[in-house]
């Protein structure tokens, strides 16, 4: 199995698991006398081969990122930096919004508020840390559709 395939598959898990949960919350309780719509036992025994297979896609996935290197660095290492460059980017597309509103002013005065940095110069870094983040993924998904998940 790749490790693409993995990682999909533990998305699916995870869908899965929040479906049964909702299920099994659907038929704990019924009035006396009723029968639920579904065998809560059974859903249970599917919820626990779930969770089960997803702990096993996890411990075989995150082993595979700490062992596989791709662009010199192992893939954990690729994955937080992506992490730290959307957290990154998200922050200063905040700023360039913010720094778009150097026309406003102050509540009933006539004090002008401008922006103390430049919008042209935070947008620079936006678009330079999204194309960073894009070169990474790229490179993130191509690695994990040619390696073989460490089992």
């Amino acid at each position: 199995m790749k490790l693409a395939e993995a990682l999909q598959e533990r998305a699916d898990l995870n869908r899965k698991i929040e479906e049964l949960r909702r299920r099994l919350d659907n038929v704990i309780l019924v009035q006396e006398g009723e029968e639920p719509a579904e065998n809560p036992e059974e859903l249970l025994r599917e919820l626990d081969q779930a969770i089960s297979r997803l702990e096993y896609l996890m411990a075989a996935i995150n082993l595979t990122n700490c062992r596989t290197k791709a662009g010199g660095m192992t893939l954990t290492s690729l994955i937080a930096r992506k992490d730290a460059l959307m957290i990154r980017l998200s922050a200063y597309r905040d700023l360039v919004y913010s720094a778009g509103q150097n026309t406003s002013r102050a509540r009933g005065t006539e004090i002008k508020v401008k922006a103390i940095l430049k919008a042209k110069d935070l947008q620079r870094t936006a678009d330079q840390t999204a194309k960073e983040v894009r070169t990474l993924d790229n490179l993130l998904q191509e690695t994990n559709w040619k390696t073989k998940l460490i089992e």
